[in-house]
């Protein structure tokens, strides 16, 4: 499905990368993709990270590209979309999400279920939602699972809104701290972008290797 939807876009802009997404459709496009990303489970292909670190990049002064950006309506855009999004995937998630997990063939799509389920088991409500918003797939489908295993809507709400507001804010601000601070920063956009991907899976790494700590520490004992 996701295949389907990708060529029925117009050859020029390309889902997959960041910049010529944002060349196409501005903050408009960054609602749009964080909202499917989100909220959709066929929205786990697509860059968020990349994306808000890129729209970031291109609202950063003095850049003399062909793409500038607004950083007010690129952070409020993120954080709509990021925010709406995961309300959305909750909702989906209470009506009809272990249907919808089950007829999915995809197989990032069901290792990403099986990384947000880890989560619950081992952090709970709150710290599984944060954490998940910085793990790509599973920040698409922890909102329609916690819908399915029934987390308390209010819990769901707020803590998806805090750490919805910390991944679109701080990636955004990230980007155009860099983009102010280093002139034609824009020739090495693909390597920072791989690093800000890379960056993106250090907390949820280190929760996993302080839980197994405490697990051994607490077998020996």
């Amino acid at each position: 499905m996701a295949e389907s939807v990708l060529a029925a876009l117009p050859m020029a802009v390309n889902l997959l990368d960041a910049g010529s997404l944002l060349s196409a459709s501005g903050a408009l496009g960054i609602a749009v993709v964080l909202f499917a990303e989100t909220g959709l489970l066929v929205g786990f292909f697509l860059p968020g990270d990349s994306l808000l670190f890129t729209a970031g990049l291109l609202c950063a002064p003095g850049r003399d590209g062909p793409v500038h950006l607004a950083l007010p309506q690129v952070l409020l855009a993120s954080a709509a979309g990021a925010l709406l999004g995961a309300q959305t995937g909750y909702w989906i998630g209470r009506r009809g999400g272990r249907a919808l997990l089950a007829h999915g063939r995809s197989r990032r799509l069901h290792e990403g279920a099986a990384r947000a389920r880890q989560l619950f088991e081992r952090y709970g409500h709150a710290k599984a939602i944060v954490l998940a918003r910085f793990v790509p797939v599973v920040r698409t489908v922890l909102n329609p699972l916690a819908g399915a295993l029934d987390v308390p809507a209010r819990a769901f709400a707020c803590w998806q809104i805090a750490g919805g507001l910390f991944w679109t804010v701080g990636l955004v601000l990230a980007g155009y701290a860099l983009g102010a601070s280093v002139p034609h920063v824009d020739r090495y956009l693909l390597p920072i972008v791989a690093l800000v991907v890379v960056v993106s899976l250090v907390p949820p790494l280190l929760e996993v290797l302080r839980a197994r700590r405490t697990s051994v520490e607490g077998t020996r004992s």
